[in-house]
C-alpha cells in the first residue's frame, strides 16, 4: 500500500451541554460582534452547527482510507457503540469508538509512502493528530512535515489536491471538493441526501452507516481528482 488516500467526517460537541466557562469562550466574539439580538442569534446557530470543524470542539465519525492503486480500503466509523463488520465492493467497514477509528487509521498509515487528501493538510491530518493527542495515541507518520512537495519526507509524502490545485495559495477562491469535480467532470460525492455539512444531522438520528457510506464517495471521488492532477497537473516526479 504505497499511496491511500484519506478522508475523515466529523461532529461538534453539543453546545448546550457545555459548562458555562466554555459556553462564554465561544460565544465572547458574538456578543461583541453582534448589533443585534437577531443577528446574534443567527451568529449563535452558525458556531453550534460550526463545532465539528475543530477538533477542540468536535470529534472524528469516521476515517476512510482507499488504496491508490487496488482501490481496496477500509471506513472506521463510530456506530452508537454497536460492533459491526462488513465488506462492500472493496471496501471494509468496521465500526468501534473514536478511540478505535484512530487506532485503526495509524496501523494502517504505517505502510504507506504517499498519502493523498483534499484540504487535507489544513483539516484532516490536524484533526487526526489533536484527537489522537486526546486519546493518548501517538502517530505513526507526519503527515505535517512541510507543505511544499519537494521538502517533504520520502515516507510521508502528503498530497494535498487542494494546496495543489489553488498552487499553495496562488487560486484566491478555494474551491470544495464538488466544485473541482464538477469543473473536471466527475461524478460528486454529494448525494443520497447527505452532505459535508449534514454529517452531525446524520449523526444525531442514528444514520452511522449513511455517514460511513458518504466517507466511502469522497474517497473514490479525491481518487478521481487525484489522477487528474498527477497526468495533467503535476511537472514532478
Amino acid at each position: 500500500m504505497a499511496k491511500i488516500i484519506f478522508d475523515i467526517e466529523t461532529v461538534g460537541e453539543n453546545f448546550e451541554q457545555l459548562d458555562e466557562t466554555t459556553q462564554e469562550v465561544l460565544t465572547r466574539w458574538i456578543k461583541r460582534e453582534a448589533s443585534s439580538e437577531e443577528e446574534y442569534q443567527v451568529k449563535l446557530k452558525d458556531l453550534k452547527d460550526g463545532l465539528g470543524f475543530s477538533p477542540f470542539t468536535g470529534q472524528i465519525v469516521a476515517i476512510g482510507v482507499l488504496d491508490y492503486e487496488s482501490k481496496n480500503g477500509a471506513v472506521y466509523f463510530q456506530n452508537g457503540g454497536k460492533k459491526e463488520e462488513f465488506e462492500e465492493d472493496g471496501i471494509r467497514f468496521r465500526s468501534g469508538s473514536e478511540k478505535e477509528c484512530l487506532e485503526n487509521f495509524w496501523k494502517v498509515a504505517l505502510s504507506a509512502k504517499e498519502f493523498i487528501s483534499f484540504n487535507g493538510r489544513s483539516f484532516d491530518a490536524p484533526y487526526l493528530v489533536i484527537r489522537s493527542a486526546v486519546h493518548k495515541i501517538k502517530p505513526t507518520k507526519d503527515l505535517l512535515s512541510n507543505r511544499y512537495l519537494s521538502s517533504q519526507k520520502f515516507d510521508a509524502r502528503h498530497v494535498d489536491l487542494m494546496d495543489q490545485l489553488t498552487f499553495y495559495g496562488a487560486v484566491w477562491k478555494k474551491p470544495s471538493l464538488h466544485l473541482v469535480c464538477h469543473a473536471f467532470g466527475i461524478e460528486s460525492s454529494k448525494g443520497d441526501g447527505i452532505d459535508g455539512d449534514q454529517v452531525g444531522q446524520f449523526f444525531a438520528k442514528g444514520k452511522f452507516l449513511d455517514i460511513a457510506r458518504y466517507n466511502v464517495r469522497d474517497l473514490f471521488a479525491t481518487a478521481k481528482v487525484y489522477e487528474r492532477w498527477a497526468e495533467f497537473i503535476n511537472l514532478q516526479n
